[in-house]
């Protein structure tokens, strides 16, 4: 009982930088799969706090845009440039359904840019091509999961699924692949854009517009061209204003990283509350200590122990109290993040792997040394103050 308040707090340190760190090593991986050289355009104001919820222009990309930055005159150093266009879609194949999220994308045969972009190419069937973006071909390609819920074991090319009322034929279907990026293909139903615009979704604009630089040392230089070139198309003289913003990998793992380790940081020091609960409780057992053992402390004094030696005495007893708690913290700690980051692994189905926090540790356990150092110190010099006669004659 003594010890339970440091146990419980180096626990839930543990479990939350654990946790934490995996959940940073997975986004991060998953920015990093889309490849150092890929830019990101996204509508709207880049949001700098709470004030610019409101201050969005989420139809800003329009086709325009993305005929200009195909124009090598206007960005040169840009290999592949590709609409994005997202949301969701019920999904039936007779008397099956399935929500599905449906992904509306440029032709892969098209400088492979989902190849090259997402790493993804179907099991069975193919892709759909340049004529059918062109022409707004009512044609999917599925992901696993949909194909599974939809058709079972059945082939599913060749065969048509109803979205929306139309029907579309399924020309391909994918590998289980799981998370890529941020997308999870195994939910998707991917479709070219143009048809996802003007038979899904019903809208004009894009939701992201994807540059893949020729190479890394080019990116800076085409970030600058691609902005140059939507501020002309939508008449933007003051950047402030701008109705889009641009992200390149290398910036948006160098924010994501910086928000996890703050939250990561921040509920750590609300879970280390209760090493300063457990230090108070460490203090009380030790005043306790002292008032019960008052006869072994004027017999040692007797002896010849100073008061030096006394101090020492109650002060090791509590520091070493407070490093079984933490130890036996870290242990559990870590024990249950190992539990839940292999739950959620396989409930998600996600590559959700433990990561064991070692600075979190090694604070931790120098932590509950330093708490019970701390609040020992009292406890001992009373302990050392008392007289031995008086302490003798204690009943």
């Amino acid at each position: 009982m003594t010890i339970l308040g440091i146990v419980i707090g180096i626990t839930a340190i543990i479990i939350v930088m654990a946790v934490g760190q995996s959940a940073q090593k997975l986004i991060l991986d998953q920015i990093q799969g889309l490849g150092s050289k890929t830019i990101a355009i996204v509508p709207g104001k880049q949001p700098e706090g709470p004030s610019d919820a409101a201050n969005v222009f989420l139809d800003s990309l329009k086709e325009r845009d993305v005929e200009s930055l195909n124009n090598k005159g206007n960005v040169p150093y840009a290999d592949s440039v590709m609409p994005v266009v997202f949301g969701t879609a019920r999904t039936g194949y007779e008397e099956e359904t399935y929500q599905a999220t449906v992904l509306g994308l440029g032709s892969a045969t098209e400088d492979n840019i989902i190849s090259k972009v997402f790493s993804i190419e179907t099991d069975k069937g193919d892709m759909f091509s340049a004529d059918d973006v062109r022409s707004r071909t009512s044609v999917v390609v599925i992901g696993s999961k949909v194909k599974e819920k939809l058709f079972g074991l059945s082939d599913a090319v060749g065969e048509k699924v109803k979205i929306n009322g139309r029907n579309f034929r399924v020309v391909g279907t994918l590998p289980s692949k799981g998370q890529v990026s941020f997308f999870n293909f195994d939910e998707m139903v991917l479709a070219p854009y143009t048809t996802v615009q003007q038979y899904i979704l019903g809208r004009k604009y894009f939701d992201r517009v994807i540059v893949v630089a020729g190479n890394e040392a080019s990116i800076e230089r085409t970030v600058n061209d691609i902005e140059i070139v939507l501020r002309n198309n939508h008449g933007i003289t003051d950047p402030d204003k701008d109705d889009f913003f641009v992200e390149t990998q290398a910036d948006l793992l160098d924010r994501v990283s910086s928000v996890t380790t703050i939250l990561t940081i921040l509920l750590a020091a609300i879970a280390a509350v209760s090493l300063l609960v457990g230090g108070v409780g460490i203090m009380n057992i030790m005043f306790v200590s002292v008032t019960e053992r008052t006869k072994e402390i004027g017999l040692r004094k007797a002896v010849g122990a100073t008061n030096a030696d006394i101090m020492k005495q109650f002060l090791f007893e509590a520091v070493w109290l407070t490093l079984i708690g933490g130890v036996v913290g870290v242990i559990l700690g870590s024990g249950l993040a190992a539990t839940a980051t292999w739950a959620i692994a396989v409930f998600y189905n996600i590559d959700f792997s433990f990561s064991f926090p070692w600075t979190a540790a090694v604070m931790g356990i120098g932590v509950a040394a330093g708490v019970g150092l701390i609040f020992g110190i009292y406890p001992a010099r009373q302990a050392a103050r008392k007289s031995p006669i008086e302490a003798l004659r204690y009943e």
